[in-house]
């Protein structure tokens, strides 16, 4: 039997996926401790782990990458905050190592200081990504733009071109990150990519053929499908009346001022013989008006929508959008910023769905982007017959087991 302590940002977009993972550990006898949002640890205490709430200074620095005007405004906001939160998630790990006394750790991809104080300590440790992970590859496109993949000479041009640029501009922010891994007392890193290479086991919940083959990629970064998990919830009763398609549309939890994409489905689908559910998440509802075929709410369970749906509008983020794929349920994307862009990609390539660009959003193109995503089902379909095949929680659990059996200070 083997204690684990799984570390994770303040995001329940990064708890819920591994939350399988978890209770997979749980089932084969191992002890989970976890320590995460302080909302949240009252639903994992019921889940049978040791719960207790990371750092209050991690969750009171938001993300605020809404407020850019560019997508590297974006980007640069995004990072300023992970480095923010890495001054205070790194030493609070430390701290929950020495309260929990684990055997081994799990840690956010996110969590930039706790990974650096799981690199320099003496436990066994792995890390999981929900999310297209930003590394570097010849095999796909930089990551970020949501390019398409090269063709020609032209297209490796531009792979080449954009890929150093956006690689330049990463490694700016070293010095901010080395600041923190200096305070942890780790070694300096020359990359910021090499930080995604760091962990001895990476747990990287999507799979081919959604993500890119990647022949360059170290073996230890090991594809076990999305994580899919809601905290368990009736459904709503009016669910059951409804006998007409079922178009999902959500915005994101975390916010990022994306209500508009509410407001265009509800009049591009209000005289469409469907019933539009619209969850608006980190946007407040107030002054949403719903047409007849429509209902809006804050918050939804989302599981037993997404069987019942026809399709899903979303912002494309990763949890949304690997759930209904995962249910065959094709998406409409609407990327918004951060990783969306790829996300919207990946999508469209796969034949799971389609995209439409933010700056291009209006009633008319998003009726007709969410109509062809509606002919798309087959594809998703694809995707989750991919997804299955990937193992799930049980590949993830198998292949923690496997790392400790590899690491000599394992206490099984």
């Amino acid at each position: 039997m083997t204690r684990f302590l799984a570390y994770t940002s303040p995001a329940r977009g990064h708890l819920y996926p591994l939350v399988p993972t978890l209770l997979e550990l749980k089932r084969r006898g191992h002890e989970v401790a976890v320590r995460t949002l302080a909302s949240e640890v009252g639903l994992m205490r019921e889940l049978g782990f040791d719960a207790a709430p990371i750092d209050p200074a991690i969750e009171a620095r938001q993300i605020d990458d809404w407020r850019a005007k560019s997508p590297v405004g974006a980007l640069k906001l995004s990072l300023a905050a992970f480095f923010e939160r890495a001054r205070h998630d790194g030493p609070d790990l430390r701290r929950a190592i020495e309260e929990e006394r684990p055997d081994a750790l799990l840690v956010d991809i996110n969590t930039w200081g706790a990974l650096t104080t799981a690199s320099t300590g003496d436990l066994p440790w792995a890390s999981w990504c929900p999310y297209f992970l930003p590394l570097p590859s010849r095999d796909a496109p930089p990551f970020g733009p949501g390019f398409p993949p090269a063709k020609g000479l032209a297209g490796r041009f531009r792979d080449r071109l954009a890929g150093a640029l956006l690689m330049r501009f990463y490694n700016s922010t070293l010095p901010a990150l080395n600041d923190v891994r200096r305070e942890l007392g780790a070694a300096p890193l020359y990359s910021v990519a090499d930080a995604l290479r760091e962990p001895p086991l990476l747990l990287y919940q999507t799979a081919e053929p959604f993500e890119y083959h990647h022949s360059d990629w170290p073996d230890r970064i090991v594809m076990t499908g999305p994580g899919i998990w809601d905290p368990p919830a009736e459904p709503p009763a009016w669910l059951a009346e409804i006998t007409k398609p079922l178009v999902l549309v959500t915005c994101s939890t975390e916010f990022q001022d994306d209500g508009r994409l509410v407001r265009a489905a509800l009049e591009a689908l209000a005289d469409e013989d469907v019933q539009v559910v619209a969850t608006t998440a980190g946007v407040d509802p107030a002054g949403i008006d719903a047409p007849p075929n429509a209902r809006v709410e804050r918050f939804l369970p989302h599981g037993p929508l997404v069987e019942r749906a026809a399709c899903v509008i979303c912002h494309g983020g990763m949890g949304i959008t690997q759930k209904a794929l995962a249910a065959g349920v094709p998406v409409c994307v609407v990327p918004f910023g951060r990783d969306q862009l790829e996300v919207a990609r990946r999508v469209d390539l796969a034949g799971a769905g389609t995209r439409l660009a933010a700056s291009r959003l209006n009633p008319k193109r998003l009726r007709a982007a969410t109509l062809e995503a509606m002919s798309r089902r087959d594809g998703a379909r694809r995707l989750a017959d991919a997804f299955a095949r990937a193992g799930g929680p049980a590949a993830a659990a198998d292949a923690l087991e496997h790392e400790l059996d590899r690491q000599p200070s394992a206490a099984l």
